[in-house]
């Protein structure tokens, strides 16, 4: 059936209509602009500095990006590898600490989680972390991107609000049948928590991917930098030999606003692509975990 809608209903959906394809328009243009400058050539693209739709296409940029001497390649390589194990990581270890935290019978429990909680908030600053970082040997090593960021006080938190959340008896039939805490966890709660595991996955890869600061602070080998760092110093670079290693040698030389927009979109579209597998999961995540406290 069929509901009519009064007057001031439609004139209301009729004004969210249009301002949701504003607000869609506001949040393509940006994203089809740097795709469509990525494909022109060089002539072209100073000629029309507005322009989204290439006259011709052109993949030099991208040939550059993939070039086998080229940093950018290896940076993207590194990023990805970061983003895979330092993910998995991550998982793997706050989930295991927040299931230990939610035990009301853990000794510490309530101790170790406001002390966890308080590094939300303060912290030691950047000097002494450096310090921390080159006493553990880190530098120049890929572990630094994956050690020091293994458990996010954040999502481990909202993971263990939603290991609470799992009823007790499932736990304590499993402990009559015989099963012992590890089996528990691999068997019962990990499987019970596929929602939430998704979205702090998400949460992880998305920093992996996203960070050059700790890439910029304790890495000076280029052959380890991040692609965001790479990115960050096409941006600031003039000189696209600087990008290569010293040993290529370029048949001719690239224009660099080429190879930043084909920068920006090699370094965006791989994170943006994983985001649809994972939306169901989500606002479920999210939800769940922030019920119990």
């Amino acid at each position: 059936m069929k509901v009519k809608l009064s007057k001031g209903e439609r004139v209301f959906e009729t004004f969210n209509i249009i301002l949701l394809v504003f607000l869609c328009l506001i949040m393509i243009y940006p994203i089809t602009f740097v795709i469509g400058r990525s494909f022109m050539e060089e002539t072209y693209l100073s000629m029309h500095p507005l322009a989204i739709i290439p006259q011709k296409f052109s993949l030099e940029g991208y040939a550059f990006v993939f070039n086998k001497d080229s940093y950018i390649l290896n940076s993207y390589v590194v990023t990805i590898g970061r983003t895979i194990i330092g993910t998995l990581a991550s998982l793997f270890f706050t989930a295991m600490l927040a299931y230990t935290l939610s035990k009301k019978n853990y000794p510490g429990r309530s101790v170790m989680t406001l002390i966890i909680v308080f590094t939300m908030w303060f912290s030691g600053g950047l000097i002494p972390y450096f310090l921390l970082i080159r006493s553990l040997g880190l530098i120049n090593k890929f572990a630094v991107y994956i050690i020091p960021n293994l458990i996010s006080a954040w999502n481990l938190i909202l993971l263990r609000n939603f290991f609470m959340s799992i009823p007790i008896e499932l736990e304590e039939s499993a402990k009559i049948d015989g099963a012992n805490d590890l089996g528990i966890f691999f068997k019962i709660y990990l499987p019970l928590s596929s929602a939430a595991l998704a979205t702090i996955g998400l949460f992880y890869a998305v920093d992996n991917w996203n960070a050059w600061f700790d890439s910029l602070m304790f890495v000076n080998n280029r052959k380890l930098w991040t692609l965001q760092l790479m990115l960050q110093q096409i941006i600031s670079s003039t000189n696209v030999n600087s990008l290569v290693s010293p040993s290529a040698v370029l048949q001719q030389q690239i224009p660099m606003e080429i190879v930043k927009y084909a920068c920006i979109v090699v370094a965006t579209v791989p994170i943006l692509c994983v985001y649809p597998f994972l939306q169901k999961y989500f606002v479920k995540g999210i939800m769940v975990g922030s019920l119990k406290g």
